[in-house]
């Protein structure tokens, strides 16, 4: 199995920023997707940035381009998040999760990720 614990959500102000991490253990053999996504009240998940393990490319969704960066420590086995130039919208409850890829590639669909973490709460005030 794969545990999946995220880390480093709280309240910041609008304009700051946070780094979030996620600490992987267990079996993550052929697991070359990690991702973050995020989920709001009301609305549903949705992709927030993703990286091929195997390579390091990264993906992000055009709502946090230039201001998020997600990253890998294989020596520590995490994931991270560093969030810059927050803005209440992105307020919400932020998961990593890890899947395998599809024909090389790492898919932006939440059904693409077969583990998944607990979240971590994001508020940014303004």
């Amino acid at each position: 199995q794969v545990q999946l614990v995220e880390s480093g959500g709280g309240t910041v102000q609008a304009g700051g920023s946070l780094r979030l991490s996620c600490a992987i253990s267990g079996y993550t053999y052929r697991l070359y997707c990690m991702g973050w996504f995020r989920q709001a009240p009301g609305k549903e998940r949705e992709g927030v940035a993703r990286i091929y393990t195997d390579g390091g490319s990264t993906y992000y969704a055009d709502s946090v381009k230039g201001r998020f960066t997600i990253s890998q420590d294989n020596a520590k086995n995490t994931l991270y998040l560093q969030m810059n130039s927050l803005k209440p919208d992105d307020t919400a409850m932020y998961y990593c999760a890890a899947g395998p890829t599809y024909g090389g590639i790492c898919r932006a669909s939440v059904n693409a990720y077969s583990y998944w973490g607990q979240g971590t709460q994001v508020t940014v005030s303004s």
